[in-house]
């Protein structure tokens, strides 16, 4: 069966610069293309992610400075889950706690929130220590090595829990937990208490990506969803991947998204992220974007 773990995990930010600092020069990871939310182009994109912009790696944030603040709540996406190496989370705590992170350490995993609340994790995972390693702003020996899973609070349980198992693929395990086969990314189903519905917004997750293969595989993901009795965006030309997008039943927006052709189409390794990156069909418009965004801090 195919693995659909993690592709990427997209964020909204308010305060893009802050942003910048806190997931490169805290977390240690890099900033592997600076572009724009193709749909908005007023927005910038940025994408960090290992040293190389691997697939399963990255998190990515829409620049919304006007983005109320995210409301958690069922529909919406609760947590971000990093895979670290066994025996890194005390040098983690001691680093994030240095950048009022709020960093709770329990068995074997560690929560704590970047600068506008969005909920994030660490979890030791063995299998993290042959990965490609991120950058040199945290030692290689206790870097993130990439993303492992989310929470999520769904407004139909039940109808989610079937998206994971019957489309996705994920085993059902005991506690609110689906895994792919080889536990290579997992997804909780968390309950809320609340009596109204989330509403995404600045420290929260906009939508999870799931890997395909490629374009084959992706059409015939797109025909299985559509099966299921639920919509989709149809297939979308992303550039340095190619997408599908549903909204499951219990209100978070999915996307499912292909390996490549990945984010050293346009620029090589060394260049990533350093320059404003627009796939070819906006390339015409470059003086008009660049006009309309703010400088990035270096």
């Amino acid at each position: 069966m195919p693995n659909h773990s993690i592709h990427h995990v997209t964020a909204v930010t308010a305060h893009i610069g802050q942003n910048l600092q806190f997931y490169t020069g805290v977390l240690g990871l890099r900033l592997v293309k600076k572009s724009v939310n193709q749909d908005d182009v007023s927005a910038y994109h940025l994408f960090y992610a290992d040293a190389v912009g691997t697939p399963g790696t990255d998190m990515t944030f829409f620049d919304w400075p006007s983005a109320g603040s995210n409301l958690p709540g069922p529909g919406t996406v609760a947590l971000t889950v990093f895979r670290v190496p066994q025996g890194s989370l005390d040098f983690w705590h001691d680093r994030l706690e240095a950048a009022s992170a709020f960093p709770h350490l329990g068995e074997g995993h560690l929560l704590f929130n970047d600068p506008e609340g969005q909920r994030l994790e660490l979890v030791e995972d063995k299998r993290s220590s042959d990965a490609v390693p991120w950058t040199s702003e945290v030692p290689e020996e206790k870097a993130i090595r990439g993303i492992l899973g989310v929470d999520i609070e769904s407004a139909r349980p039940e109808s989610t829990a079937k998206v994971l198992t019957d489309i996705l693929g994920y085993k059902r395990l005991s506690s609110g937990y689906f895994e792919t086969d080889d536990e290579a990314a997992r997804v909780r189903l968390v309950v809320s208490g609340a009596n109204r519905l989330g509403r995404v917004g600045a420290g929260g997750v906009h939508h999870v990506a799931f890997r395909v293969k490629d374009d084959e595989e992706l059409l015939a993901m797109q025909a299985k969803v559509e099966a299921a009795g639920i919509s989709t965006s149809g297939y979308i030309d992303r550039f340095y991947f190619h997408s599908l997008y549903f909204r499951e039943p219990g209100g978070i927006l999915f996307e499912l998204a292909t390996e490549g052709p990945g984010f050293a189409s346009d620029e090589s390794m060394e260049e990533l992220g350093k320059h404003l990156a627009l796939p070819p069909f906006l390339e015409n418009r470059r003086d008009e974007i660049e006009s309309g965004l703010k400088p990035l801090p270096t």
